[in-house]
């Protein structure tokens, strides 16, 4: 039937459903039931089953996991997906894992975030001016999300980038995955890119505009703070704070 809205599992209930939501509340509760990539919603639901023997007590999330933070945020961290036995546990991003631990911390650090763990939905845990979220909402095997899965995740990124537009100044992306995911998120949500394309790097910086040249967006990279990252001290604490201090400076939240 013409006009008729495409179900959960649809190919393309991404692409037709994220353009029609109207704030980013909307939008999570629309992510929250995505069912579009068949290999990821099997391996989220049997991460669930199996689980790892320190959560077998828990119910898990094993569903696409939203963003997280305020709706008018001036800073928004963009990262890879969720852990399986991290937000797809817990449902929450960044929440129940190493990189997690090792992101709050940080944000706890520099006045960003109300405390400095973050451990399930209901844990009591603000974030102050920051959004979290991430080019692919559902847990991908071995951390590896394939293009096609990254495509058809974006129209829920590239929507949330416009619903934050009024209020969003800066971006901190986390990985060369995410940096190149959100480059062309950014393009369907107005924004204009340099040429050349801007080439990912911890503390790399670009500036971009919307189509009009009035608004400007300021783009932000660092090392993900995964557990091999962080082990082998490709990224310390420190670098990590560093580059959300610089993001949270540039996009004018208290210091």
């Amino acid at each position: 039937m013409a006009g008729r809205r495409p179900l959960p599992e649809s190919h393309d209930f991404p692409a037709r459903t994220a353009p029609r939501l109207t704030s980013p509340s909307e939008l999570d509760a629309a992510v929250a039931t995505c069912r579009a990539c068949p290999r990821l919603v099997a391996w989220r639901e049997e991460a669930a089953r199996v689980k790892r023997r320190a959560f077998r007590d828990w119910m898990y999330w094993a569903r696409p996991v939203p963003g997280f933070g305020p709706p008018d945020a001036p800073l928004a961290i963009v990262g890879l997906a969720p852990a399986a036995h991290g937000g797809n546990r817990t449902g929450r991003i960044f929440t129940g894992d190493p990189s997690g631990d090792a992101l709050y911390a940080a944000l706890y650090d520099l006045d960003l975030a109300s405390q400095p763990t973050a451990t399930h939905r209901g844990d009591g845990l603000e974030l102050y001016g920051v959004r979290i979220t991430v080019p692919v909402h559902c847990a991908p095997p071995d951390n590896r999300p394939t293009t096609t899965e990254r495509d058809t995740c974006r129209p829920w990124l590239a929507r949330e980038l416009e619903l934050l537009r009024p209020t969003l100044r800066t971006i901190v992306v986390l990985g060369g995955f995410a940096w190149q995911a959100l480059l062309p998120a950014l393009t369907s949500a107005g924004w204009q890119l340099p040429r050349p394309r801007p080439a990912f790097g911890h503390g790399a910086e670009a500036f971009l505009t919307d189509a009009d040249g009035e608004r400007q967006m300021h783009l932000i990279g660092g090392y993900h703070p995964s557990q091999r990252n962080m082990s082998t001290r490709t990224l310390t604490p420190a670098m990590l704070r560093d580059v959300l201090h610089r993001g949270a400076l540039i996009a004018g939240l208290p210091q």
